[in-house]
């Protein structure tokens, strides 16, 4: 949530910084800049009657002391009178303030100075790419259809047990499956992030504080019978660990990862882009989330995003690195980058990871502050990325590693799944 301090400082620029995200902010923080001139206005009359109320406090209690009880009577009137005022202006303030509140929750985050400008995924530039495209045999079969022959995921069961996006990984696939979060937790644990093992269900203040509500609310299963929310990421819960709560200086930097299974509804999704792994309902992934200094957070970018490169290339998949546009961008970043691999027997790019950094847009929801060594606090930066999303990897593991004598496992996969190749 844009804080009110950013919107004062330079309205004009606000406006003009989330046009590039395709939103005009224009009546939005006009009304909220004037909302605030009434808070403003509504809190002074406020604290001229109290402290007109503490004079009188002091003028009644002389009058009782020198037997002026008539005088005092008086007073203690307009006492009366000003404690009903007191009440009428604290309802209008809150009032008020909700109103501001509600307005900025509806307010996406402000696109940083990189982001290009651009209203589609048409308009995202590929900063970066490496590894080599894998030369398939003759006749290479897409994943489903190898999922089918060496009976590694079964999506018809899923459809019987719940339905379509649910599907039951079998025999080496649940293997390669869990050798895969192995994997990833591992590599994040080496890199100095700190395992937590989160709840799945998370309440509405939780999605409020990392921004899925009330935007995102319509891909979000409900658990209506108890006002909880299933988790479209990790990011959810792990990020609210820090919730109202004022780090030290000495806390910071904060480096979290968690291995958690995602549920999204993915409302709108149909045709060929979503057969197989490559739109699901429920699925699994690693997260890392960091909790940073506002002048260390770029810093940190690079790292996280060094840190999924590196991943990637253990792994042997051809990847690319998308700076997304304005447009393409998730309502609470200020700048993403999208990882990328090739699915060879599909010939597509399928997204396995996000990085972003919120700056303070999630803190300011989340009230999650630091106090630096002037003892002063201050609103935190936080980031999260993908380390990794699970079932586009494995499509292109499979797809990529196809052989005439079967699926090649990558070497840095092999101690955790128990068997080189299958077949």
């Amino acid at each position: 949530m844009l804080t009110l301090q950013q919107i004062k400082a330079d309205s004009d620029d606000i406006v003009r910084r989330l046009a590039v995200k395709g939103f005009d902010g224009r009546k939005a923080i006009d009304d909220v800049l004037a909302l605030d001139e009434q808070r403003r206005t509504l809190q002074q009359h406020n604290d001229t009657e109290a402290a007109e109320l503490n004079s009188l406090a002091a003028q009644i209690g002389a009058k009782m002391k020198a037997g002026q009880r008539d005088e005092a009577e008086a007073l203690k009137q307009r006492v009366a009178t000003l404690k009903q005022s007191q009440k009428e202006y604290a309802e209008k303030l809150a009032d008020t303030e909700a109103r501001i509140r509600e307005i900025l929750l509806g307010v996406p985050n402000v696109p940083c100075d990189m982001v290009p400008a651009g209203l589609t995924a048409a308009d995202n530039i590929v900063d970066k790419e490496g590894g080599v495209m894998p030369q398939l045999p003759e006749g290479a079969l897409p994943h489903w259809d190898l999922a089918k022959k060496y009976r590694l995921i079964d999506f018809d069961l899923g459809v019987k047990i719940t339905g379509a996006g649910f599907p039951v990984y079998l025999g080496k696939g649940a293997k390669l499956q869990r050798a895969l979060i192995q994997f990833f937790l591992d590599e994040a644990s080496a890199a100095g992030y700190l395992e937590v093992q989160p709840p799945y269900v998370v309440n509405e203040a939780s999605g409020i504080g990392t921004g899925q509500l009330p935007d995102k609310e319509a891909q979000m299963y409900v658990v209506t019978a108890d006002n909880l929310y299933l988790i479209p990421t990790a990011e959810v819960p792990v990020t609210n660990l820090y919730r109202d709560v004022i780090l030290a200086d000495a806390d910071l930097p904060v480096k979290n990862c968690a291995y958690s299974a995602c549920f999204r509804r993915e409302a709108g999704s149909y045709g060929k882009d979503v057969r197989g792994l490559n739109r699901l309902h429920q699925f699994d992934k690693v997260e890392i989330v960091r909790i940073e200094r506002p002048e260390d957070s770029y810093a940190a970018l690079e790292e996280m995003k060094d840190h999924v490169q590196g991943l990637l290339d253990k792994l042997g998949l051809p990847w690319h690195i998308l700076r997304l546009c304005g447009g393409d961008m998730c309502f609470t970043s200020a700048i993403t980058f999208d990882f990328e691999v090739y699915s060879a027997a599909q010939g597509r790019w399928l997204e396995v990871s996000s990085v972003s950094n919120f700056e303070t847009y999630q803190a300011n929801r989340l009230k999650c502050r630091y106090r630096g060594a002037d003892k002063k606090t201050r609103l935190c930066h936080t980031l999260n990325g993908s380390a990794l999303a699970l079932p586009r990897i494995m499509a292109a593991l499979l797809e990529n590693n196809q052989t005439p004598e079967g699926i090649v496992v990558p070497e840095c996969l092999r101690k955790y799944t128990g068997f080189d190749i299958i077949d």
